[in-house]
């Protein structure tokens, strides 16, 4: 199908100088997660993205199942990891159907940029398989970087999206109050919200620096307590039963 969605397809072509963040953001996330979750007979995972993610999930469990509304991204994706054992289901989230549970569900950097999130958090939910796990993952407009720059006057908004956002397709940021409002409002319990990557300063400061790996990963380790002032946040949730009844 021609998808809408198509037209992002250049942001994740391993090309932009924010390949830097997203590498060290979406080669972390599901580390933590595979910390929680081990071995699970069955992933349903939303979004290719850039596709690090994909295939660190696809090495550790069982079922790895990604879907995708983009032709073209999952197109770059099969050029880029050819030898990939995910079943990719080209689809939109909003109409995805099947009568399959799964141990784990991962919304990997998704919500910020579908229309409805609370909406899709509702529709997954019935995917879930007893006792089973939703990880999310979101943007934060709180990271440290956003923080300096709107305190030296130079980001008045730090909710507002960037050029680089825009690109993505991306339509908000997510902050640690308004995701947990969005996951209760969802009908979740939040068992636990940590941080990705504590970023100090903007992409291209960074990469000035030429830190060494070992400065990278402690900055994503530093980063798990102190969500507030990472990159990304990261949400382990699960039905809270309470809440429909």
């Amino acid at each position: 199908m021609n998808s809408r969605l198509d037209v992002h397809v250049a942001a994740y072509e391993g090309k932009s100088i924010y390949d830097f963040d997203n590498e060290i953001s979406l080669t972390w996330y599901p580390k933590r997660i595979a910390r929680v979750v081990k071995d699970p007979r069955a992933v349903l995972d939303l979004g290719l993205g850039h596709g690090f993610a994909t295939e660190l999930f696809s090495d550790g469990c069982k079922r790895h199942v990604v879907l995708e509304g983009s032709p073209a991204v999952i197109q770059n994706f099969k050029l880029r990891f050819p030898e990939s054992r995910s079943e990719i289901i080209e689809t939109y989230f909003e109409e995805f159907e099947t009568d399959e549970t799964f141990d784990l569900i991962v919304m990997g950097f998704i919500l910020e940029h579908v229309d409805d999130p609370l909406l899709i958090l509702n529709r997954f939910r019935n995917f879930l398989a007893p006792a089973g796990k939703l990880f999310v993952a979101v943007p934060n407009a709180e990271v440290m970087n956003r923080r300096l720059g709107h305190l030296a006057g130079m980001l008045p908004d730090m909710e507002a999206l960037s050029d680089n956002d825009l690109v993505l397709g991306h339509q908000r940021y997510f902050t640690v109050g308004s995701l947990t409002k969005l996951a209760t409002d969802a009908g979740y319990k939040i068992e636990k919200i940590e941080g990705i990557y504590l970023k100090p300063f903007a992409t291209s400061q960074l990469l000035s620096l030429h830190l060494d790996t070992k400065i990278i990963r402690a900055l994503c380790e530093i980063g798990v307590d102190y969500p507030e002032l990472s990159c990304g946040l990261l949400a382990q949730l699960a039905p809270d039963d309470s809440a429909r009844s």
